[in-house]
């Protein structure tokens, strides 16, 4: 998803602040989902941009290309250790001929967007907000567990245990940011499997690229836990992307492999 992947009424302009005094914040935050899951399923465009991936023990720097049948990595630097023209070739090389590896990245990819999707859908519900400022196009709002709120599902009952506050860009409607915070610990299955340790924290952020297109810029996730009495659970990543530029529209992996190795930090 573009946008925890992109994020109903259709698009509505927003006039100012004070036309909007009466709606319920619930109905804000609703009024921003909506328009998020429709523009996103009208976006088709795609986009080459620089990644900086952090997770434990594991660094990699690489050009993302997003294209009609997948997105193509060309690593630049990974744990330190810049490659040399030709591992960067090599690696690409040896994903783009392997098929089955591309499909089990689709898969992969196709499941985030949805679980994004979904988590995105269950914030009016699973929380309740208050309109915190206003600055300029942006509205900060807080957010907290809505008591009365019955997860369906795993991922869903460790989302509804946050609380933080979500920033709305009013011009667009678009989310610019949303941060969390695992304010009680979660368990797995009563506890039998474990939990995820109240603490954990979440932080997405991002901006229009252009053509009105919102694209996440940043995303950082710092979740842990235990289950199975030793084994370490949960979420460690920092990741930034920057350096976005606009690719034509129905371009293949393979049309843009050449685009990749003429990019240029």
């Amino acid at each position: 998803m573009r946008g925890v992947s992109g994020w109903l009424l259709g698009t509505c302009l927003l006039g100012p602040w004070t036309a909007v005094a009466a709606e319920s914040s619930v109905e804000f935050v609703q009024r921003a989902v909506t328009n998020e899951l429709k523009e996103d399923r009208a976006d088709h465009s795609h986009w080459l941009y620089l990644e900086g991936d952090v997770r434990p023990g594991h660094y990699v720097r690489q050009w993302v290309a997003e294209v009609s049948d997948g997105n193509l990595r060309l690593v630049v630097q990974a744990d330190g250790q810049k490659l040399t023209p030709q591992q960067q070739e090599q690696g690409m090389s040896s994903y783009l001929q392997n098929s089955g590896v591309q499909a089990k990245q689709r898969k992969s990819e196709a499941h985030d967007d949805r679980e994004a999707e979904e988590m995105l859908e269950l914030l009016p519900r699973a929380f309740l907000w208050t309109r915190e400022s206003e600055k300029g196009d942006d509205v900060l709002l807080r957010f907290k567990p809505d008591p009365s709120f019955r997860p369906p599902d795993l991922e869903s009952k460790v989302f509804a245990a946050m609380e933080g506050e979500m920033c709305v860009n009013t011009r667009a409607m678009r989310i610019a940011s949303i941060k969390g915070k695992l304010i009680q610990n979660v368990k797995i299955f009563g506890g039998i499997l474990g939990q995820l340790d109240a603490g954990g924290t979440f932080d997405v952020e991002r901006r229009e690229t252009g053509g009105g297109i919102w694209q996440i810029t940043q995303t950082h996730v710092h979740i842990h836990g235990h289950a199975l009495i030793f084994k370490t659970i949960g979420e460690q990543e920092d990741d930034e992307k920057w350096d976005f530029k606009q690719l034509p529209s129905q371009i293949t992996m393979r049309q843009v492999e050449k685009d990749l190795l003429e990019a240029k930090e």
